[in-house]
């Protein structure tokens, strides 16, 4: 494979696992690579990072892909131990090598171990790579003891030793799985391995799809999000309001219309944080996406000066006691699973719900509802004139759908239908959470 067809297949790649990459911004990739020594593969990774990577979370997905694409060299560059050495005799030589080696030195180990101890045999002609067959055949983590026994215990060399020995564990594992996916790759080809092993950067993972592990990265994101959103609804609560009278102003201006006052004076209004309303779909459909609402839910109470939270499948209750500042998520999502009353025949009811909600008699004219679900109401009837009679009452209302805009109206969806009165907008990720909050303006 060419050089240049590696650029455009890596290039390409970047942008399947949700890397924004312009075409401008590949051609400056391109011209980098004119002014740098090629065969340094470190320099190659940096003049394409340099030019391709806008966000430090989208790093381990780009140097992932960028194994993949320019791996290393497999030329030994120190003298390894012989692929028939003793398991213990490895085991040591892995343990020098955890208090302290170059980066080439680990990786030329890893891809050892791998050849040994990583293949697997499958159907005839072909082999499978692992990880896990490695690490469990050196153990590292269970070296440390062995490691420590020569320094001082209880002291700052000992905690020092501790933190680079993990640190050069976790190095191993990443050479490990570096060398096992770029092996699978030669096997099944870059582009399919690319696919399966690279996740979404953290701004482009479907709410739909996030897992546990996922909501303390998310927390970090959705916080500074909530702040803007408060700030944008905050601007237009202000827009076209006039504060009172500013009566000396005033005077003072009509002074060169002879005492006229053409041209009257107000106070800026004051500022106040805005209230909101938050109406969630809760059902199994939509589980993922209830969790980041409850993240959302827990940044905007610090906004606003007031925010209720309810939550619906086919009957609504308050949830807004779960959120309390400070609480644990998974905590609360615990406790919400448990103890809030939001189902009633298990079936999700658009219709009823909206119904139940209008009787609650929480929507008033500082108030702004925001509504997050997909819209599918298991052919129940919508009672679109219940919306509406919600969205007049309130100053502002949303509605966020977690479904790509391409299955609205399939099914039992009553996207257009609810879209016709509350303004609908897809938001699957952060960065589409994001882009709502920018147009609010």
């Amino acid at each position: 494979m060419s050089l240049v067809d590696r650029h455009v297949g890596f290039v390409h790649a970047l942008r399947e696992a949700g890397l924004p990459v312009s075409l401008a911004e590949g051609l400056d990739a391109a011209r980098a690579l004119r002014v740098i020594d090629l065969t340094e593969r470190e320099s190659l990774r940096a003049a394409y990072a340099a030019t391709l990577v806008k966000k430090p979370a989208y790093r381990p997905g780009f140097d992932m892909l960028f194994d993949l694409w320019f791996p290393s060299s497999t030329t030994g560059l120190y003298s390894r131990p012989d692929d028939d050495a003793p398991l213990p005799d490895l085991r040591e030589h892995l343990a020098r090598l955890l208090t302290g080696s170059t980066d080439p030195e680990m990786r030329e180990f890893a891809r050892a171990m791998v050849e040994r101890f990583g293949r697997q045999p499958a159907a005839e002609g072909r082999q499978n790579w692992f990880s896990y067959s490695v690490m469990r055949a050196l153990s590292p983590e269970t070296l440390m003891a062995r490691i420590l026994r020569g320094v001082p215990r209880g002291g700052l060399e000992e905690k020092t030793t501790r933190q680079r020995v993990n640190a050069n564990i976790k190095r191993f594992e990443e050479a490990v799985a570096t060398d096992v996916r770029r092996r699978i790759a030669e096997d099944s080809g870059i582009e399919r391995i690319a696919r399966s092993a690279v996740r979404p950067p953290l701004d482009q993972l479907d709410f739909l799809r996030i897992t546990r592990a996922d909501l303390a990265r998310l927390r970090r994101e959705v916080h500074p999000l909530a702040r803007r959103l408060a700030a944008r609804l905050a601007i237009r609560q202000r827009h076209g309001r006039r504060g009172r009278l500013d009566f000396r102003r005033t005077v003072r201006a009509s002074l060169s219309t002879g005492g006229v006052p053409m041209d009257p004076r107000f106070r800026p209004p004051r500022p106040h944080k805005p209230e909101l309303v938050i109406l969630c779909d809760t059902s199994d459909s939509v589980s993922s996406f209830a969790h980041f609402t409850l993240l959302l839910t827990y940044a905007l109470r610090e906004q606003f000066t007031k925010v209720r939270a309810f939550g619906f499948v086919d009957t609504v209750d308050e949830i807004t006691r779960f959120f309390t500042p400070g609480g644990d998520v998974s905590e609360a999502l615990a406790k919400l699973a448990t103890e809030a009353n939001m189902s009633r025949f298990g079936r999700t009811n658009y219709g009823r719900a909206f119904e139940e909600f209008a009787e609650k008699d929480v929507i008033g004219p500082k108030t702004s509802l925001l509504i997050l679900g997909d819209a599918r109401s298991n052919y129940q009837p919508p009672a679109l004139d219940t919306l509406k009679r919600l969205v007049k009452d309130a100053r502002h209302a949303y509605w966020l759908n977690p479904e790509p805009r391409q299955q609205w109206d399939s099914g039992d969806s009553l996207a257009t239908s609810y879209g016709s009165i509350v303004p609908m907008r897809e938001c699957r990720n952060i960065a589409q959470l994001a882009e709502f909050i920018e147009r609010l303006a």
